[in-house]
């Protein structure tokens, strides 16, 4: 049965269309107005930490706290773009289990989720991109699309379904535990660092790396659907935004991936900027990345905007 099937079923048994929640949606903000579930309270926690350690760094200043920001900041940020979003969501390209989990464990530490819920919101957000169903469309508000969406788990369930699209993820051992365990590993994580640098390492580490590196993603889904450019003829409102490339790793040639999903490559360009990309093709290069998927010329010639 497809995903989009077993969506409009649940619909059926649900009198609330998407379009009739998404419109209730819009005369209310996120946080009022509706009942919280705990993933919603256990996301909003998160969040909250994350930002209040990010507060707290600048009086647990250290030169070597710098040096975890970054190493945070580098680690978990490629472990979402590499392996959450390229290789997971997208299927872009293949690597050996015991690679392909090593980089699922460093997205994990970037303290967005497991890899199930993850990449179940992402792969709705490419099937109803701009729709009201959209998991976090800039429609219904930027502010929504940036980050209010990630607290109203019970709202998306609405809109797109619960979490069918996700089975090649469900079947295996290792994403099932990680959904299970996810709060362990962060609050293991948090522990070495207190152990290795005391609050100077957990606010400069899960403070400010995690904010910016969540950040950097959220203006994925905001920014990049509200300004920059276009270079391709794709049926929604996503924008290349080229400052931000060196920050988000490549991921902010959002015109380019909206028009090639299934690009490992997201900077098409010589000169477009794409970190990730330079590590899939090391990974290539060596022989550990293989079935490497790329856009032919006549995909690009059927996509491009004719100026």
């Amino acid at each position: 049965m497809s995903v989009t099937t077993t969506v409009e079923q649940n619909h059926r048994k649900d009198p609330s269309s998407p379009e009739k929640e998404a419109e209730k949606r819009k005369q209310r903000w996120a946080f009022w107005g509706r009942k919280w579930r705990r993933l919603d309270y256990f996301k909003l926690t998160a969040s909250l930490f994350v930002h209040s350690m990010a507060l707290l760094a600048p009086f647990y200043f250290s030169w070597s706290a710098l040096w975890v920001t970054f190493l945070f900041y580098t680690i978990g940020g490629l472990g979402i773009t590499v392996s959450y979003h390229r290789n997971l969501a997208h299927r872009s390209f293949k690597v050996p289990k015991w690679l392909e989990y090593l980089l699922a464990y460093c997205a994990l530490l970037a303290i967005q989720g497991d890899p199930i819920d993850w990449v179940s919101t992402h792969r709705y957000h490419h099937q109803f991109t701009d729709s009201e169903r959209d998991p976090h469309s800039p429609k219904e508000g930027f502010w929504f699309s940036h980050l209010l969406w990630i607290y109203d788990s019970a709202y998306l369930v609405t809109k797109c379904g619960r979490r069918t699209n996700v089975d090649d993820l469900k079947r295996q051992w290792f994403y099932r535990f990680l959904q299970k365990t996810v709060l362990f590993h962060i609050l293991g994580l948090g522990i070495i660092l207190f152990y290795l640098g005391g609050m100077s390492f957990v606010t400069w580490g899960m403070g400010v790396g995690a904010a910016l590196e969540v950040h950097v993603t959220c203006l994925i889904n905001s920014l990049c659907h509200v300004w920059g450019t276009r270079t391709w003829k794709t049926n929604d409102t996503s924008r290349n935004v080229w400052w931000l490339s060196v920050f988000s790793f490549g991921e902010s040639w959002h015109n380019n991936h909206h028009a090639f999903e299934s690009s490992a490559r997201q900077g098409l360009e010589w000169w477009q900027i794409d970190i990730s990309w330079y590590i899939v093709r090391f990974l290539e290069i060596i022989g550990l990345a293989y079935d490497v998927k790329l856009p032919t010329e006549s995909q690009r010639r059927r996509m491009a905007i004719v100026r």
